[in-house]
Parts: C-alpha cells; sequence; structure tokens
C-alpha cells in the first residue's frame, strides 16, 4: 500500500478532505452563518437574564415583564430555524462529500494494478470504502458542526461575560492554556488509536467475507470452531482498540470539565466578595452566572467532539492512501481495430518479486492468426501467469510480446483487451440476471437475438428456457443458483457475443463431469473457429486437436509440437499423458 500521506499532519489531511466541500462552498457558508445566529441566540439568552431580573424583580418594569416572554419565544424560534439549516445544511454537504470519495476510491479500484490486489484483501478494500468513509462523514458533518457552532457560542458567551465585568472573565479566560495542552496530547493519542481501530476493522471484514464465500468448505471439514477462534482474536483486538478510545475519551472529558469549573468556581467565590457585589447589579450578576453555565455545555460538547474528529482524519489518510495508489500504466498510443490474432511471446523474463526469483525464464514462441496453442505442465509451472502477461496485467520484466508485430506495450490499454476474451476455470458471475451476464461489457447496444444465438452456441440455451424467467432469470451472487457447467456455458457464451480475435481458455473443463464436459467442449470448438486460442489444460484429451503444444516446468518451456509428435518423442508430454491415462482407467475400473 501506498503510504505517502503518513508524513502529513492532521492540519493538511483536514484541508485535502475539505477541498471536496469547495464545489458546495455556498451551502457552506449558509451553514456557519445560521450557525452564527444559532450561536447568537445563547448569549442572547443569557443577556435576557439582566432585563427579566432587574426589570422583572428590581425594578418592577410592566413593560419589560411583557415583552421578556416574547422575547424568549421569538429567541427559541430563530434558534430553531437556524439549528435546521445548520442541520440539513452540513449533512447534504456530508453526503455530496461522501458519494464524491465512494465514486472516486471505486474509479481508482477498477483501475488499479493486478499487482495491487495480490497485496491486498477484499475485507481491508471494503472496509475502506464503507467504514472509513463513514467516519469521514462524521468528521465532515458532526464535527464541523460542535467545532464552529459551539466555538463561536463560546466566544459570544465569553464576550458577553467581558461586556459584564472584565475582571471576572479573565479568570475563566486563564483555564484555555490548560485545556489545549490536554486537547493536544489527547489528539495525538486519538489519532494512533483510530488507525488501529481501521485496521482491526479490515481484518473483521476480511475474515467475515472468507466465511460468506466458503461456508460450504468451513461445514464440510468441521472448522466452524476454529473459524469462531479466528473471528473471536480479531473482534477481540477490535473491541481493545475501541475500549482504548473509550478510555481516553473518559479521563480527558472529565479533567478539561474539571479543570472549567475550578475557573468557574473561582468567579462565583470572587463574584460574592462585598466589593464586587457593589460594582455589578443583581441582573448583571444572574445574567453573568447564567453565561457562566451555559459556557459549560459547548465546552462539554467541544471535548467530546475530539475523538471523533481525530477518527475521521486517520479514515481520511486510509482513503487518501487509496487514493494516491498508482493506476495501471498505459502509456500506448496505437489502436488495431479488429486484430488478425497474431501472437508473439520473445524471450519472457518475468517475476511477482525479483527477491523471490523469477516465475518465466526466456519464454518465446509465435502463434499464427486462428491458431490454437496449448499449455501443459505440472501445477506452478507458470501457465496462467504466461497467458496474463498477454493482456498486460503485469508489467515484463525482459522480452517482447507483440499481437500483428505491434508490441502490446504500444497499444493503448482498451484497444489491447478489446481483442481478447477469457474462459477461466473459475467464472465469474454477478448478482444479475442472465442476459445481462451473457451480453456483460458490450458497449454497443445487444439485441435480445444476438443473446440468444450466442447462448444456443454456448450449449447454454437448453437450460435457460427451462428456467421460470428465462434470460430475465436472476442467479444470485456469482451464479450460486446454477451448476457448475451451466456457469461455464454462461461464460462461453459471453466470450462468443464478445467476439474478440484473441481466446485465452484457462483450464476450462477442469473441474466438470462427463456429461458437462461434452455440452463445454462442443460449445468451445464453436467458440475457436476463426480465433486465435491460447489453451491451460488440465484434461490433455482436450487438445489433442491444438496446433501447436508447448509443456512447461518451473517457468521453463521444455518442449514444443503436436500431440502426435510429443507422444511419439516419450518425453514429458508422454510422460503427462500416460499418468492421465492410467488415472482415467483407474476412475473408470
Amino acid at each position: 500500500m501506498n503510504h505517502t500521506q503518513d508524513t502529513m499532519t492532521s492540519r493538511e489531511l483536514y484541508q485535502r478532505l475539505l477541498r471536496y466541500v469547495k464545489p458546495y462552498r455556498l451551502v457552506f457558508i449558509g451553514a456557519i452563518l445560521a450557525m452564527l445566529v444559532f450561536a447568537a441566540t445563547e448569549t442572547g439568552l443569557a443577556a435576557l437574564m439582566k432585563p427579566l431580573m432587574d426589570g422583572s424583580f428590581v425594578e418592577r418594569d410592566v413593560d419589560t415583564i411583557r415583552l421578556i416572554p416574547l422575547a424568549l419565544i421569538g429567541l427559541f424560534l430563530i434558534r430553531g430555524v437556524a439549528n435546521f439549516f445548520t442541520s440539513y445544511g452540513l449533512g447534504w454537504i456530508a453526503r455530496n462529500v461522501i458519494k464524491t470519495l465512494r465514486e472516486e476510491m471505486f474509479e481508482r479500484l477498477l483501475n488499479l494494478p493486478a499487482s495491487f490486489y495480490d497485496k491486498s484483501t477484499s475485507g481491508q478494500l471494503m472496509s475502506k470504502l464503507l467504514f472509513d468513509v463513514e467516519q469521514v462523514a462524521n468528521a465532515v458533518t458532526d464535527a464541523v458542526l460542535t467545532l464552529i457552532r459551539d466555538t463561536l457560542t463560546i466566544i459570544g458567551l465569553l464576550a458577553w461575560m467581558i461586556y459584564i465585568n472584565g475582571t471576572l472573565s479573565l479568570i475563566i479566560l486563564l483555564t484555555t492554556p490548560l485545556i489545549a495542552i490536554v486537547v493536544f496530547k489527547v489528539s495525538s493519542r486519538f489519532r494512533r488509536i483510530s488507525k488501529n481501530i481501521q485496521q482491526s476493522m479490515g481484518d473483521v471484514s476480511h475474515i467475515s467475507s472468507e466465511i460468506i464465500d466458503g461456508h460450504r468448505e468451513v461445514k464440510t471439514f468441521g472448522s466452524q470452531q476454529y473459524e469462531i477462534k479466528r473471528f473471536d482474536k480479531v473482534n477481540q483486538t477490535n473491541r481493545q482498540q475501541r475500549m482504548k478510545m473509550v478510555t481516553t475519551d473518559a479521563i480527558s472529558q472529565p479533567i478539561i470539565q474539571m479543570i472549567t469549573v475550578l475557573g468557574l468556581s473561582g468567579v462565583i467565590y470572587l463574584a460574592t466578595v462585598p466589593e464586587m457585589l457593589e460594582q455589578i447589579s443583581a441582573g448583571s450578576f444572574i445574567s453573568f452566572v447564567t453565561a457562566m453555565f451555559m459556557i459549560l455545555a459547548p465546552i462539554k460538547r467541544l471535548t467530546k467532539i475530539n475523538g471523533k474528529l481525530q477518527r475521521g482524519i486517520a479514515a481520511a489518510q486510509s482513503i487518501f492512501d487509496l487514493l494516491d495508489e498508482k493506476t495501471e500504466i498505459d502509456t500506448g498510443t496505437k489502436t488495431l481495430g479488429r486484430a488478425q490474432g497474431e501472437i508473439q511471446y520473445q524471450h519472457i523474463n518475468f517475476s511477482y518479486d525479483r527477491a523471490k526469483g523469477s516465475v518465466l525464464n526466456d519464454i518465446s514462441f509465435h502463434a499464427s492468426a486462428g491458431q490454437t496453442i496449448a499449455f501443459v505442465g505440472h501445477s506452478g509451472s507458470g501457465k496462467t501467469t504466461l497467458v496474463g502477461l498477454l493482456a498486460r496485467f503485469y508489467s515484463l520484466n525482459d522480452g517482447v510480446i507483440s499481437i500483428d508485430g505491434i508490441n502490446i506495450n504500444d497499444l493503448t490499454l482498451t484497444d489491447l483487451r478489446q481483442q481478447i476474451s477469457l474462459v477461466n476455470q473459475h467464472v465469474i458471475l454477478f448478482n444479475d440476471t442472465i442476459a445481462n451476464n451473457i451480453a456483460y461489457g458490450q458497449k454497443q447496444h445487444v439485441s435480445n437475438d444476438d443473446i440468444i444465438a450466442a447462448a444456443k452456441a454456448a450449449h447454454a440455451w437448453n437450460f435457460i428456457e427451462r428456467l421460470p424467467d428465462g434470460l430475465a432469470t436472476h442467479i444470485g451472487e456469482n451464479g450460486v443458483l446454477l451448476s457448475g457447467g451451466q456457469r461455464q456455458r454462461l461464460a462461453i457464451a459471453r466470450a462468443l457475443l464478445r467476439d474478440a480475435p484473441i481466446l485465452i481458455l484457462d483450464e476450462a473443463t477442469a473441474s466438470l463431469d462427463s456429461e458437462a464436459e461434452r455440452h463445454i467442449q462442443a460449445a468451445l470448438e464453436t467458440l475457436m473457429k476463426k480465433r486465435t486460442t491460447l489453451v491451460i489444460a488440465h484434461r490433455l484429451s482436450t487438445i489433442e486437436k491444438a496446433d501447436q503444444i508447448i509443456v512447461m516446468h518451473d517457468g521453463h518451456i521444455v518442449e514444443t509440437g503436436t500431440h502426435a509428435e510429443l507422444i511419439a518423442k516419450g518425453d514429458h508430454y508422454a510422460e503427462l499423458h500416460r499418468l492421465q491415462f492410467q488415472e482415467l482407467e483407474k476412475s473408470n475400473d
């Protein structure tokens, strides 16, 4: 992960976050003005105590007595309207900021290289997209609301207190540096704990998603207790970090409030000294004390908001780490239109991590347009990596791959990948209709007739038309409501509809029964016509007609030829074929 933001201060992170507020600055200014009005009503309420006490109880002023109730009603009416515009305005801004951040994060996830996903877990990424963004929402709304409105309220009340008696107000002001020191110390701890909470939430999300995806395996292998213990460990870590946050918050608030109360107590003591009582009226004294006690509530809220603010800042760092990740490199400028399908690998070397050694070593082969090239070898020999390089999921260390004589690095990523269709052993389907899954990724409008034709060619139409809603049937997450063979045929129909000139088949029949394999094999033969096909084969019987078979071992090509040539040679391929034939005989027995 990219951690360029680690050197950024809380202020810099918050400033970057506030850039997302900039498009809504007019609403933000309106919300601040509403906060100013709200804060003024707080001061107005304290100020109202002076005429209430002096006019009603001291001077017995009838006009003042009559006006006070109307003034109170008017004050709270203004206060209510100001509060609505503040809360609604900031809430509207926050949800728009969250929408924008999620869109940017989602777009970045779509354009990050495969190497990023190799190092990340889906749980951690989902936690960023869901949990961290909501923490930012709280920082944008609740924190800003409390920070600005309560600060304005405190300033207004202090100004009123200074107006009544500057000497008494000075005692309150003397507590400010002590409060600032406590807040500073607590802030750094809050931010550190918030990072740990986000990490632990990612772990919780990751393990949960694994259990949801692998619930059948968990039950089959009786691993419920093991998974419960594994989840309990990360859940306990999350609880511990949360409790650290709660403890810090619970300790800091009383300390700050005690400092404030000590100041207030000093004020009350001095205010009752005879010399001071002679300087202020009863109404002024009550008004001063009212303002003094009213200032406690916003101070209390400000002490609480620090934790929320620091959580938001830590979440913002997590989000910006993702947004600052480098996307796939696309320096290509050329386009092919529709390729003929000639493929050339020249002296390819590749490693995921140079420190861990090479995965592919000096790989070279040529496929003429329309040919079928099959790759065989033991698991881990580099077959999937080899064909994956064609779509530039990873950058080569050395060598050149070309299509129709053009280096694939010179082609735009969009144009390059338009030339390729993929049918994988692990079919990826979406929680949508069958029609939308077959038509997935088609930019131009695709008619129902086109989809049906592709489904028929893929031997999928027979089972589709038996379903209650036909093409409109929703298939569940990753096609969970379909069998393995049915999912595979939908993947083939999708590839047929895409009609790309190059086809990659990655062990497309490896996990199917014989009946399903016959349907799939017939569908694949239709799909492979007039296309250059790279086949990763598990069952050697499926590639006997390949134009060229490439045998791989430990990242090297150890032999090439047709099925007949390699059998006659009696080396690696012949041994693989013999072993598989023996396994087949045993299974038939």
